[in-house]
Formats: structure tokens, sequence, C-alpha cells
């Protein structure tokens, strides 16, 4: 009986979506397609932007869940900081890649006096361990240790700089991200994208 109704109850709504109206309607700025289907319900048509499925976590102990829980929610108060750092980074690999070393060295330089009123108060009041999850999503995106990336941006001494401070932390810059080695992080960082192309026809 139940699989009657939910068969009619298919058919119904197919039927609805079948003979309705069409147009075009603005949300946020943005036009989408819509329908009006008999029932008298407006139907919006739009394309989602790709989503993260996995399975239900199983942990150990609550410990280790109760670390999965903080990781995560520390990972999502460092993710725009994260998102901005791989954008910002992709767009100057592509800006400076026909520039020699001094020269590119001069455009990073520049753009990091400018971005710096904006991130500096932020960055600096995250945690110790905020902080190393957002150094592991860039290292874990770029497939690089921090210490390289300082180094191939601005110096070699400049990198030995932060792994030296890093060290005062407990963080080693020229670790970077090993799979494996935390599986509580893998399992946070493996549900956010952070990926950014560029639009090469600007």
């Amino acid at each position: 009986m139940k699989r009657l109704l939910f068969t009619i109850s298919g058919f119904l709504f197919t039927l609805c979506i079948a003979s309705g109206q069409e147009g075009m309607t603005k949300v946020n700025g943005q036009y989408y397609p819509y329908t009006i289907d008999e029932c008298g319900d407006t139907l919006i048509l739009a394309s989602l932007d790709g989503v993260s499925v996995s399975t239900l976590r199983s942990f150990p102990n609550d410990e280790e869940y109760r670390r999965y829980r903080r990781y995560r929610q520390y990972a999502l108060k460092v993710y725009p900081y994260a998102v901005e750092a791989i954008k910002t980074f992709r767009e100057v690999e592509y800006a400076t890649e026909t520039l020699r070393n001094s020269k590119r060295r001069k455009y990073v330089r520049k753009l990091q006096k400018n971005m710096k009123d904006e991130f500096t108060d932020p960055l600096k009041n995250l945690t110790k361990t905020q902080g190393m999850i957002l150094i592991k999503m860039v290292e874990k995106e770029l497939d690089t240790p921090m210490y390289t990336l300082i180094r191939n941006l601005k110096s070699g001494v400049a990198a030995s700089y932060w792994n030296t401070l890093g060290k005062l932390y407990g963080h080693d810059l020229k670790e970077g991200y090993i799979p494996g080695k935390d599986p509580v992080l893998d399992a946070v960082l493996n549900d956010l994208n952070i990926s950014y192309d560029v639009n090469k026809k600007q």
C-alpha cells in the first residue's frame, strides 16, 4: 500500500511540473530559470556547486571524537583565510610566472604590504591550534611545506626566521602536511575544498 501511495505521489508531482509555466527570476542579483506547476508552487532551477559527501565518522574513543569536533570548528573558522591564501597564491603565481626572482619578490612585498592591514589583526588572534590547522590546509592544497613557500616567495632568511619562531610553538615549517600522521586532522581537511583556478581569459 505504501509503495502504491509513493508511486501515485511521484506521478502527480511529475505531472504538476510537466504542465507548469516557465520564466526567469532574479535572486541575489543573479537570474535563474523557474517553473510554476499546476499545484501553484514555484520551483527555481539552479546548478549547485560541488559538495563533499562522506560516511559517518567513527572514532576509537570519546577523546578522539572531541578532538575531531574541536578541529572541525577551528577549521571552519580559518577556512576563509585559507581560501583567500590559495586564491592570492594562485593569482601571484600566474601574474609573476614570467618575472625574474628579484621582480617577483618585489611584487610579493608590495602585495604583502597591501594585505597586512586587512589580515594582521584577525590572524594574530588565532590560537596555536587554529594557526596550525590553517597552515596544514594551505600545505595540503599546495603540496608544499610552509618553509619552502616562504623561501620561494620571500627569502631563505625569512623562511628560517619563521621556522625558528614556529618551533617555539611546536611547529616545524619544514615538515609540511603528511597524510596519515594525524587521522583526525585528515578527516577534517578532507571535507574542505580550498582549491582555486585562475581565470586566464581576463
